[in-house]
């Protein structure tokens, strides 16, 4: 069977738009300078506890050790931002409340995007034949954004995150490795930066993790320290969490790309349990039960309860002075870890510390 790999490619395109993708790209498996800002990155010790970094570190530079055989990469992006959400900065403005990153809010977005890479490639499979392939969505030892921006789907920005002219940030990325010679674009347009000399993000970081224009130590980032980290967070660092208590979209908020995006209509997407600007004693008082079965299938779950109580803790101390969370936190304090305990201690302190309660 010979096989038309330019005709074919027009058919992934199509496929993809039809099982929910945004948009489609296509590149080869070198990653041009993305390779050495990796491994400066890493040399900088910008990735803190997450150890996974540097042991897999030879995966993420060579595509096709991972997947051997692999000479083309199908990237693929799903917008993922819900229209009718809590406007986010008044959300974060609000003590009382728990502000989530709007990508954690609904369905674990791994399985759902996993599942639609399988079923394109069935489809291709039902037209070409048997052909290797692996499917990935943040769940691998992948790079990327770097493919993103080599396949054509936009380029990394300042903050390190991929920017679309057309759609901003506001979506994931998945992969198929395939051993299709698939044509890649010589000419990418949606890869250029056109970040010119912006630096929202960069001075918006309420903790400064954007060290430099296009890197970030995660150590002082806000989503490394409310999701991998799983100790106790630097006392420096607390106050300056606010009440972001999982994950910290501040970077993309102020982003001006962001006014070109593209609302997801996935219906799993859409805010679960009112976590779009839910109450931080209401949260606290979880149960490690209720915890578990209001996570189910959320990226939330994945952090614990234990660290799930840590960051409401930090937003509590972090909150005005209230009657309510004083009376919360020392409720919650006699049944928690040890290393919950330190941070209620902490956010009982600065309650203490600050106005007379209201």
């Amino acid at each position: 069977m010979t096989i038309d790999y330019h005709q074919l490619q027009q058919q992934i395109i199509r496929w993809s738009d039809e099982l929910g993708f945004n948009k489609t790209g296509f590149s080869t498996t070198d990653l041009g300078e993305h390779e050495s800002r990796f491994l400066n990155w890493l040399d900088n010790n910008f990735h803190g506890e997450m150890d996974y970094m540097q042991r897999h570190a030879d995966l993420r530079r060579n595509p096709s050790d991972l997947h051997s055989g692999t000479v083309t990469i199908i990237s693929v992006r799903m917008n993922y931002l819900p229209e009718q959400l809590a406007e986010p900065w008044s959300v974060m403005q609000n003590g009382s409340l728990g502000y989530v990153s709007r990508y954690a809010l609904g369905r674990d977005y791994h399985k759902l995007m996993r599942k639609r890479l399988q079923k394109l490639a069935a489809r291709i499979q039902q037209e070409i034949g048997e052909f290797g392939y692996r499917a990935f969505v943040d769940s691998a030892p992948v790079l990327e954004k770097a493919l993103a921006e080599q396949a054509g789907l936009g380029w990394i920005g300042k903050h390190s995150n991929l920017l679309s002219r057309d759609a901003g940030s506001w979506f994931f990325l998945g992969e198929l490795y395939t051993d299709l010679p698939l044509p890649a674009a010589a000419d990418k347009p949606d890869a250029a930066n056109h970040c010119g000399n912006c630096t929202s993000c960069i001075e918006i970081c309420p903790t400064q993790a954007i060290i430099a224009p296009y890197v970030v130590d995660a150590r002082r980032c806000i989503s490394y320290l409310t999701i991998e980290l799983r100790g106790s967070i630097p006392l420096e660092l607390r106050p300056l969490i606010g009440n972001r208590i999982y994950g910290c979209d501040d970077c993309q908020l102020v982003c001006p790309w962001n006014k070109f995006l593209q609302h997801t209509i996935e219906t799993d997407f859409q805010a679960r349990h009112g976590l779009d600007q839910a109450n931080l004693c209401h949260l606290l008082a979880w149960s490690e039960a209720e915890f578990l079965d209001k996570t189910a299938g959320s990226a939330i779950r994945r952090i614990g309860h234990d660290c799930w109580r840590r960051n409401i803790a930090v937003a509590m101390g972090n909150a005005p002075p209230s009657a309510d969370i004083i009376a919360a936190l020392n409720q919650a304090r006699v049944h928690s870890s040890g290393m919950v305990q330190e941070h209620i201690d902490w956010a009982l302190q600065r309650q203490a510390s600050t106005a007379p309660l209201s």
